[in-house]
């Protein structure tokens, strides 16, 4: 009878342990799918925003662009959340939202609309593109240096990100060569910094984060005294539309996302996969030319992201 029952305890505790692991699976293939799907959205949707914000411009000034583009699209959450039953941020968390706002929201997305009233495309993209060495910068001075792998990866993009640039014109007008020198380095240290402060969970951090940057950018937009000279065409303000709901909601949320799940040389990698989405975004829809560098540069970059990945996965 001892023998039947420990058999029978035995069997069952092997079938538990099979469930447990079988369901450990299941959670890291869905958390898997979960990270390809958020990285997809950060290389397409931003990738896609650089042609947005240059048809945007054609009707709204840049901080006045910024500030519709995030209070919109912040409010528009908060209030979606809150109707959810989600608790309002705390004193700290706001503080915390307030700090990544300025540093990824205002430096970051704001300095690249300013920048490209002056700046050519090409300059922009190497700029923004240079964007993940920051954060690997930023990380290792808070002790977490990227591996040997990370490293090939990042110097083969931005290599890549060089070529693709060689033709594309890169005079700047000093203002925009500086703001284009600060945008990546704030939004890295934000990135760096973001797993690092308190923050409201989920999407509340989202919102959050998209008030405060909004906020700071009408204050700056009102200081500058922007204001509409004439009535936006349909085009400009449809792509405000495509800004807010898409770049703004849908891929920032993930790419805050990414910044909590996986380390910062991978989420920050999009920045080599956007010039190229823009590229292509731009053939087809801005009617701009493909330049023999631009397709040769192309799998150089893809190259860079594959070895990052690498580097990742060995983590």
């Amino acid at each position: 009878m001892q023998v039947g029952e420990s058999s029978q305890a035995a069997t069952l505790r092997l079938s538990a342990d099979a469930t447990d692991l079988a369901g450990s699976a299941f959670q890291q293939t869905g958390n898997r799918l979960t990270v390809i799907l958020a990285l997809a959205a950060v290389y397409l949707i931003w990738g896609s925003t650089y042609l947005g914000i240059r048809f945007a411009l054609e009707g709204f000034p840049p901080y006045m662009l910024g500030a519709l583009r995030f209070l919109i699209a912040g409010a528009g959450l908060y209030i979606f959340l809150r109707m959810r039953g989600m608790s309002r941020p705390t004193l700290v968390e706001w503080q915390g939202s307030a700090l990544l706002g300025i540093l990824m929201l205002v430096l970051g997305f704001g300095g690249v609309t300013f920048a490209e009233q002056y700046v050519s495309s090409g300059l922009t993209a190497l700029a923004v593109g240079a964007m993940p060495l920051w954060a690997a910068l930023f990380a290792g001075l808070f002790g977490r240096w990227p591996v040997r792998v990370e490293l090939l990866g990042l110097a083969l993009g931005f290599a890549g990100l060089i070529i693709l640039n060689l033709s594309g014109g890169l005079s700047a007008k000093p203002i925009g060569a500086i703001v284009l020198l600060i945008s990546p380095a704030g939004w890295a240290l934000g990135s760096v910094l973001s797993g690092r402060l308190r923050l409201p969970p989920g999407l509340m951090g989202s919102a959050a984060e998209m008030l405060c940057g909004g906020a700071v950018m009408a204050v700056i937009s009102v200081v500058r005294g922007e204001r509409l000279h004439h009535t936006p065409s349909m085009h400009a303000t449809l792509a405000l539309v495509y800004l807010t709901v898409f770049g703004s909601i849908v891929a920032f949320s993930a790419y805050l996302f990414l910044l909590g799940r996986v380390r910062p040389s991978l989420a920050t990698s999009y920045a080599y996969v956007n010039p190229i989405v823009a590229m292509g975004v731009g053939v087809w829809l801005g009617g701009e030319h493909t330049s023999g560098a631009a397709l040769f540069a192309t799998p150089i970059i893809l190259a860079g992201v594959v070895i990052v990945l690498v580097g990742q996965q060995r983590r």
